[in-house]
């Protein structure tokens, strides 16, 4: 699975602490993980909350990511932000219950932790935790197991009116503010890590010719 991790400017300090803990449990269980930053407080590139809604929205939908964690200060802004992208399927985890129960019931695409209220001494300790009941073992099995087969039903009629309700994400890139899309993808590393992955070449086109970037 390819994972992304997108940091908002206010929590960017802690870009080092949630991706270091993140590839502690991912990689081992055969995950790659990709740091879209913000990688520090100073970076050029300054990403708010809405910013990772929409970004993670690119990344998922051309198929560059399979998940993606990402969070906030509290973690409901950029849940919020997330939910209103198509395709995107975010949760709100703060402890590895919401983690397993997340990922056993509502088998979504998305994460949004806060990384700030509640953000105290051991929470590296607390993202392993998350990032294992996550991670580690098949997701979307049900509990309790007894519901698994309505729980699984509901997930596909929520799909099915998502789908009914937004926009596909091209139309999304195309009709949103070109500022606020410039400035969702100006990670330093956003390129090299976007462009070797997507697999939707209309998305990759269309940002390609807004950014002026080589085609690879």
């Amino acid at each position: 699975m390819k994972i992304a991790l997108i940091t908002e400017n206010s929590q960017a300090a802690k870009n080092g602490v949630i991706h270091d803990a993140l590839t502690a449990v991912a990689e081992p269980l055969g995950h790659q993980v990709f740091n879209y930053g913000m990688y520090g407080p100073d970076d050029q590139a300054s990403l708010t909350y809405v910013m990772n809604g929409l970004l993670a929205g690119i990344l998922l939908n051309s198929k560059a990511a399979d998940f993606v964690v990402t969070g906030c200060g509290t973690g409901m802004g950029s849940m919020l932000a997330c939910n209103a992208m198509p395709g995107v399927f975010c949760g709100l985890v703060i402890d590895p219950t919401d983690a397993f129960l997340f990922g056993q019931i509502n088998d979504g695409n998305a994460i949004s932790m806060p990384y700030a209220k509640g953000f105290g001494w051991a929470a590296e300790l607390n993202l392993q935790d998350c990032y294992r009941k996550l991670f580690d073992g098949e997701r979307g099995l049900g509990y309790p197991k007894e519901r698994a087969e309505i729980m699984r039903k509901n997930r596909g009629i929520l799909k099915d009116l998502k789908a009914a309700t937004c926009h596909d994400m091209l139309t999304v890139l195309k009709t949103i503010d070109q500022d606020l899309l410039k400035a969702a993808i100006a990670g330093e590393k956003f390129a090299e890590h976007f462009y070797a992955n997507a697999q939707d070449e209309a998305i990759s086109a269309y940002l390609r010719g807004l950014t002026g970037a080589d085609a690879r």
